[in-house]
């Protein structure tokens, strides 16, 4: 059975009206166990040498002892408190553990990560560790992979995976992206597309279609992590992008097939969600792991 890692127990309480939906991954963990769709385990904490394969070691001195100045909070968009610490560990020990999985199985899923905004040395857009940049190079350091390949799908460009991971000529970056969106200051990716706001179905499989044979055969990966952001949605409050559920669950089948095709092993990344109804991104989120569970 597929293995999911989750980190939904390792939670912290937000300012009243804060934006970000912690709620959804508890929904979600316990709708994936109760359909049985794959075996949920804890996720382990990533330590700091894990860390330091990404991280500048003064930044994750300061993140670690709270030392994060009000403009750095701010940045990030999440207050600083040891539990943020501890479930910024979680959610990259989470990618390692889902990495190692997908090796073994074929897939493997984190019931959350795909923290693309942060950088070596500064947090951003409620990232505070990058988790894909730190499994690249955990699984190389261990000599099980040589070449990666990110498909990120979230409708933010990973600015941060960009950034540690593009001049990495063994990694390839493909992303598809709300143009007029967050992050307004790019770094540019080996494979990308912006797409306009209001772009919906057809415009977005599309792209995906001409994108994706470009990045396999420009990356040639031993695995690929597919950030399956489920903000792409038209009624999601920070995606500016239009497609439906639909949509969205043909995204991921896109993926799913043109890796299995190729024999590549993916680990599944939720990445971004920010549905007006938070049921609405758990069923998102559900079809993402319940299409890549049955391939598992």
């Amino acid at each position: 059975m597929t293995r999911a890692f989750a980190h939904d127990r390792f939670t912290y309480p937000l300012p009243e009206g804060h934006r970000f939906p912690l709620g959804r991954y508890r929904l979600l963990r316990e709708a994936i166990e109760e359909r049985g769709l794959a075996r949920v385990e804890e996720a382990p904490a990533a330590t700091d040498a894990d860390l330091l394969l990404a991280h500048d070691p003064l930044y994750l001195e300061r993140v670690v002892a709270g030392r994060l100045t009000d403009r750095e909070q701010k940045a990030v968009g999440l207050p600083w408190s040891p539990q943020l610490v501890e479930r910024g560990r979680r959610s990259v020990g989470a990618t390692v553990a889902a990495s190692r999985a997908a090796l073994d199985d074929g897939t493997g899923i984190n019931l959350g990560g795909g923290t693309h905004h942060a950088f070596g040395d500064a947090g951003k857009g409620f990232c505070t560790f990058n988790d894909v940049a730190v499994a690249v190079r955990r699984l190389r350091a261990e000599g099980a992979i040589q070449r990666a390949l990110v498909v990120d799908l979230d409708v933010h460009q990973g600015d941060g995976t960009h950034a540690l991971l593009g001049p990495d000529p063994a990694t390839t970056c493909m992303s598809i992206n709300g143009g007029a969106n967050y992050p307004f200051r790019r770094v540019p990716g080996d494979v990308e597309e912006d797409l306009p706001d209001g772009t919906g179905d057809d415009a977005y499989l599309a792209a995906l279609e001409r994108l994706l044979p470009r990045a396999l055969d420009r990356g040639r990966p031993d695995i690929c992590f597919y950030l399956a952001g489920a903000d792409p949605y038209e009624h999601d409050r920070l995606g500016r992008l239009a497609l439906t559920m639909h949509g969205l669950a043909a995204r991921d089948v896109m993926v799913r097939d043109c890796m299995r095709l190729q024999g590549v092993p993916v680990v599944v990344l939720l990445a971004g969600g920010y549905g007006r109804r938070m049921e609405d991104t758990v069923a998102i989120n559900l079809a993402t792991v319940s299409s890549f569970a049955r391939e598992g």
